[in-house]
């Protein structure tokens, strides 16, 4: 029956009457009149659909149309068309994007239904086309379906043109195509799969539609901004405000139309004088131009907001953008004459008539809008699984990313998103894992905003639907699996909707970056690996997943095992895991809470903002620790030594020496030997506890100790800033005496001592007790001191209970922000608040006292008379509960207490004590530095 000869002359005239058809109507009427007459069934025959016609039509035309579609379905990703072949897909929407992406899984195989709610394309725009863009294009045969395609310099095409040449080419490919459909929603499987085996379906418009009982395995939306599929959440680009207004008038085809030439793109800062001749003779401010004659005269123009006041426009002036544009605001009549009288100078007044086109309203193809916001999807695809049928949703087009016109970037992302798309139901289709189809989808998504003809593969002959022919150094694995769990909607959490609260307003980066998303997803990854094999722990995003406290104590249990019995932990205790976790994290790595545990605890979602600082915290402290095999603590401990002050001027000084006379370079060679030897006296001296993996470790974070004779100064002085804490009870007088005897030894630079044997009979204090609050150091020895002090403090005081909440204030019960709040005895509230309760006088957290009774600060001064010793607050040692969590290593470590010695009257000694010695020590290395530089 397919051999059979059939009357070809009618079979050419409906071959050549589909052609050339020029509306949506007419292509699917004519394509309808020659598959019946070839007897042919495009939902079941063959796929590609063009090769039983190819054989039953013997017409020498479309010879080369068949040979461009035989050349492109010959590309080996294609597997004459057996990649997709047991996959249904939907696509929702007949635009640019929508169509080539039916084209591209039409050549793999899949069978492939498209929806349009209308039937019709009238849309006049012109579109810019990248190089590859038209490579593609011809590739397809739009030559063959329309003769002006790109001929010569021409690279832009009218969205109507393009959208008929996709449509001829897809029904080609057997593509079903419906129009007067709208897509609704999408219809679960039935629970009970013994009765009724259904998988996913939707509900569309007209209810009774054949299509309504149609089983898909994925649904693809291309129905622009509107994007009727859910589960995507949206981010929102907008910056300055820029208004374009864009207007298509008819286009006769004359000779005196013909000889205007194209404006391809004026700028203001380019050609300032044109700009400023066209204010002056018609009163329109513009920023820019372009202009393309295609179907119609296509002009594209962003106009000053002042200027269209002026000349009336707009008729009232409003801050808010959508009052601004809104259509009661805005003079139709006025915008057509500014457009028109735009249009005519631009042309130097060449063009005969500018009469306008008409849109699918059948009103004047004129339009003002403001194209500053744009919408960009925060995913490209996920998975949808209900009672054992998985669906995969995908989006291409504007639904994903909207373009940016002034870029010029047209349509060519949308393209290449189409194939980004074909290339994941590929593999889908192929029985890859979902997370890593979503995985590999989202890392090529991440490509997207920033791809340019300039940083695409040169060779476009080689583009095909594999990426790695299209993108330049492309890294399918960026996005990992672990990140893309979140994708997989298996129906036990509220998924995501598409109502405007869940458009993210970001600020307008250039060009669409998204370096901000990258850090946040590098934090959560971190979270998820530190936390992974975890009981009951399932971290997946960086607010809810920490509310019940396991996955805090599981953070910290990873690198602390001996602080925390994870074992023990009961799920269901939600506030006492979270006090368990703020405490430990306050008491062992100087992480204060940013909220309450009854915040943590009450609240539905916490606080995006303060969680993200908060565990960014436990990140910049822990990511370049390994897990502990058994001396984490030590390692820390010299971890802390390295970012000390001490150590940032040694790191200072080698910067410093780098600047010196060039003349000194002449003997490198010398240097080099006087340094190694520097070197092995300063690995002798850094080992403070005769570890020899401390000393390896400190050479790789600081690069080596031979580069300056600061770093030996750096190192002595550590050495003593260790010596003084353990012995901190000393008065400030000897520890002058000694800093002085120290500065001697420091001016001579002898070899390096061994302070640890010095005073044998001095308890060990492990440096990883006042570590974080050295991490702080930001300059200033006062800080430092002030810092190093409530660190002493925060050790001797007793704990406060969280009595206030982490976003009012304590003293003035107003709000406090997450930047101008302070914590002290588990309290919240602004740095201009923290006010003694006797005097007023303002408080610093490295002095003062608290009344746990009274609930009342007060500076050490008024301190006596308020407070007596029993009344002071203590900061917490370990609870009942830490300590039954504790080995004997964190026991060894809290066992020389000096709150158990210490009150609030004796305090003060040994905190000046400490406050004196580091002040001296800071100044004599600045001394050195200066000294180094002469």
């Amino acid at each position: 029956m397919e051999d059979q000869s059939f009357p070809q002359c009618q079979a050419q005239e409906l071959f050549d009457e589909f052609v050339s058809a020029s509306t949506c109507r007419a292509a699917l009427r004519s394509f309808s009149q020659l598959c019946e007459h070839l007897q042919l069934d495009p939902s079941t025959a063959e796929r590609p659909l063009y090769r039983p016609i190819k054989r039953r039509l013997n017409y020498w035309r479309a010879n080369g149309l068949w040979a461009k579609l035989d050349r492109r379905g010959a590309q080996e990703e294609y597997q004459r068309a057996r990649a997709c072949s047991d996959v249904t897909c939907v696509i929702i929407g007949a635009g640019p994007c929508g169509l080539r992406t039916a084209v591209e899984l039409s050549f793999m195989g899949a069978r492939v239904v498209l929806l349009e709610k209308r039937d019709s394309f009238s849309r006049n725009n012109v579109l810019h086309l990248w190089p590859f863009t038209i490579h593609d294009l011809r590739g397809l045969g739009a030559k063959k379906f329309y003769g002006r395609f790109c001929a010569g310099s021409i690279d832009h095409i009218s969205i109507r043109q393009l959208q008929l040449v996709l449509l001829k080419v897809a029904l080609l490919l057997g593509v079903e195509v419906h129009v007067n459909v709208e897509f609704k929603k999408l219809v679960e499987p039935a629970e009970d799969q013994h009765r009724h085996k259904l998988g996913w379906r939707m509900e569309v418009s007209p209810k009774n539609h054949p299509v309504s009982q149609l089983e898909f395995d994925v649904i693809i939306g291309a129905d622009g901004r509107r994007n009727t599929l859910p589960g995507f959440r949206r981010k929102e680009f907008r910056g300055k405000l820029a208004i374009a207004i864009t207007a298509n008038f008819k286009n006769r085809n004359t000779t005196a139309e013909a000889k205007v030439e194209e404006i391809s793109g004026v700028a203001f800062i380019f050609n300032q004088r044109f700009f400023q001749e066209l204010r002056q003779e018609t009163g329109i401010d513009l920023e820019n131009i372009v202009y393309y004659k295609d179907d119609t005269h296509y002009f594209v123009m962003t106009a000053k907001k002042q200027s269209l006041l002026e000349k009336g426009v707009i008729l009232q002036d409003f801050a808010d953008t959508e009052l601004l544009l809104s259509r009661g605001n805005v003079d139709q009549n006025a915008l057509q004459a500014y457009a028109r009288e735009a249009a005519n100078f631009s042309t130097n007044h060449q063009l005969p008539t500018l009469d306008f086109a008409m849109n699918h309203y059948g009103q004047p193809d004129v339009a003002m809008f403001d194209f500053t916001c744009m919408y960009a999807s925060e995913n490209a695809a996920m998975v949808r699984q209900r009672h054992g049928h998985q669906l995969l949703v995908t989006l291409v087009g504007d639904s994903l990313l909207e373009p940016f016109w002034p870029m010029g970037t047209g349509v060519a992302r949308g393209f290449l998103a189409a194939l980004d798309s074909a290339w994941m139901i590929r593999s889908w289709a192929q029985g890859t894992a979902p997370l890593d189809v979503l995985a590999e989808r989202e890392s090529l998504y991440r490509l997207l905003p920033q791809t340019t003809p300039e940083n695409m593969q040169k060779n476009i002959t080689l583009f095909s639907v594999d990426p790695t022919t299209r993108y330049v150094n492309t890294s399918l694995l960026t996005v990992t699996p672990a990140q893309v769990r979140h994708l997989v909607d298996t129906g036990e959490e509220v998924g995501l909707t598409t109502d405007c609260s869940d458009i993210i307003r970001l600020p307008s980066p250039r060009y669409l970056r998204q370096e901000s998303f990258s850090r946040s997803n590098q934090l959560l990854t971190w979270c998820q690996e530190q936390t992974c094999g975890y009981h009951g722990v399932n971290v997946t995003d960086l607010t809810t997943s920490w509310r019940s406290g396991l996955a805090l104590c599981a953070l910290i249990h990873r690198y602390r095992s001996d602080l925390i019995d994870f074992d023990s932990l009961d799920e269901s205790s939600v506030e006492e895991n979270t006090r368990l976790g703020f405490d430990v994290a306050e008491r062992e790595f100087g992480i204060s809470p940013l909220m309450t545990v009854e915040e943590m605890s009450s609240v539905e979602e916490p606080d995006s903002l303060s969680m993200v600082m908060y565990l960014s915290q436990f990140y910049q402290l822990l990511k370049d620790s390994p897990p502990p095999m058994g001396c984490l603590r030590h390692i820390t401990d010299l971890r802390s030594a390295l970012i000390a002050p001490a150590s940032l001027l040694s790191r200072l000084g080698t910067s410093l020496s780098r600047k010196r006379n060039p003349k000194e370079h002449g003997g490198a060679l010398g240097k080099k030997r006087k340094t190694s030897q520097r070197s092995r006296e300063q690995q002798e001296s850094c080992d403070l506890n005769g570890d020899v993996e401390s000393q390896s470790f400190e050479e790789e974070f600081v690069g080596g100790a031979s580069r300056s004779r600061v770093r030996l100064m750096a190192n002595q002085l550590q050495a003593k800033l260790h010596e003084s804490s353990s012995t901190c009870r000393t008065s400030s007088s000897a520890a002058a005496a000694d800093f002085r005897r120290q500065q001697g030894e420091l001016s001579s630079l002898p070899p390096a001592s061994q302070p640890a044997e010095s005073q044998p009979t001095a308890a060990p204090v492990h440096l990883s007790s006042w570590r974080p609050c050295l991490q702080m150091y930001t300059g200033g020895v006062s800080s430092l001191a002030e810092q190093i002090t409530s660190r002493m403090q925060s050790q001797e005081d007793g704990g406060g209970v969280s009595a206030s909440c982490s976003h009012v204030c304590f003293f003035c019960k107003q709000r406090v922000y997450v930047m101008e709040r302070l914590s002290a005895e588990g309290l919240f509230f602004h740095r201009s608040c923290f006010q003694c309760g006797s005097c007023s006088s303002p408080l610093r957290l490295a002095s003062y006292t608290y009344d746990q009774h009274a609930g009342r600060f007060y500076c050490l001064q008024r301190s006596e008379c308020h407070l007596s010793a029993q009344a002071v607050r203590k900061r917490p040692t370990p609870s009942d509960r830490a300590a039954s969590h504790r080995t004997s290593i964190g026991s060894q470590s809290s066992a020389p207490s000096l709150s158990d010695s210490l009150i609030s009257a004796g305090r003060r000694p040994s905190s000046v004590c400490l406050c004196v010695c580091v002040c001296l020590c800071v100044c004599a290395a600045a001394l050195v530095c200066w000294q180094l530089l002469l």
